[in-house]
């Protein structure tokens, strides 16, 4: 059985179920692009993660998000997981 370090507290949970997001634009400076953020609400609220987005990474993201039931997040590793799939589906 593996050792889990104790106690458990919110910097230990590696893998968070995502709640809630949303998506901003910052304006540049005159003449610039302008600045994508992509705030992940995590666990109802438990954890929560700001993203830098370019444009066409949040036009993807978005369509991901709005097309999948539930998202995960690896906290550690800064990545999105898309979907659940029973094993042998």
């Amino acid at each position: 059985m593996p050792e889990v370090p104790q106690p458990v507290t919110d910097n230990t949970i590696k893998v968070r179920q995502l709640s809630h997001y949303q998506f901003s634009w910052t304006a540049g400076e005159p003449g610039k692009p302008g600045t994508y953020t992509l705030q992940l609400v995590l666990d109802q609220g438990a954890w929560e993660e700001v993203l830098t987005l370019d444009p066409d990474d949040a036009d993807n993201l978005q369509d991901l998000l709005i097309n999948t039931e539930t998202v995960h997040y690896d906290v550690e590793r800064r990545v999105l997981l898309f979907g659940v799939t029973e094993t042998g589906s």
